[in-house]
């Protein structure tokens, strides 16, 4: 481990590989965290954003990358873990009514507990996770109530916790920026968006299909931001 590293206190970073989680693993490291980054093969209906995980992770420098795997296909429910139908060309207006298919069931939950585990067996005191408030397709653990609600119980639930010897904070730095703000600030940090993947249903080399919510709702924020989207351009996108 790099030295100015070592003196660093330690965080977990969950990183799913998409534009949010990225910028959080940049943000959490200029805030002076080593960052360990953890990522899930949950059952997804595809496997590339691990892939975008994994170079997101090595290039800006994680201690530590680790893929737990869990499979959420079990309990179905969820256009990304069963066989149902990604919804495309939603307008923001059907995006901002009711909780989409594509909400996995308590997806943040499960992923924040393994990232509470890990952060005990670690001594950190820190979480970051890249839920957004504002550019979101109305997911009910992407609040803000939500999070403080975890950080309290998170503080009940652990050894380190009730001894006394941590006192637990998630960071949500995105929770009330806009995409574009996000994109901009990800940008100030250097970070490379083409190594990213946000798309709920991308093709086998990870072209995004510039339908579903999640692309819509990247488009628009580089769009807002006014620069291209550098993924776009890989993939020959105009």
């Amino acid at each position: 481990m790099n030295d100015s590293l070592a003196k660093r206190p330690n965080a977990v970073v969950l990183l799913s590989g998409g534009l949010d989680s990225t910028t959080v693993l940049a943000m959490a490291a200029e805030q002076g965290f080593a960052p360990y980054a953890l990522s899930f093969q949950y059952g997804q209906r595809h496997a590339h954003e691990l892939l975008a995980a994994e170079a997101v992770a090595r290039k800006l420098r994680a201690v530590k990358h680790v893929v737990a795997n869990i499979d959420l296909r079990e309990f179905g429910g969820s256009a990304l873990t069963a066989d149902i139908d990604v919804p495309k060309g939603r307008s923001a207006q059907h995006m901002a009514q009711g909780i989409p298919v594509t909400y996995v069931p308590a997806r943040n939950t499960v992923f924040l507990s393994f990232a509470l585990a890990w952060a005990e067996t670690l001594g950190a005191t820190d979480i970051f996770i890249g839920v957004n408030a504002l550019d979101y397709s109305g997911y009910p653990d992407c609040r803000p109530e939500y999070i403080a609600a975890y950080e309290a119980m998170a503080n009940l639930a652990t050894k380190a916790g009730v001894e006394g010897a941590q006192k637990l904070r998630i960071h949500s730095p995105l929770i009330s920026l806009s995409k574009a703000q996000i994109i901009l600030e990800g940008m100030r940090l250097g970070v490379n968006y083409a190594d990213t993947s946000s798309c709920y249903d991308p093709g086998p080399d990870g072209k995004p299909c510039q339908a579903c919510d999640s692309c819509i709702l990247r488009a628009k924020g580089f769009a807002e931001a006014g620069v291209a989207d550098p993924l776009y351009l890989v993939h020959g996108i105009v």
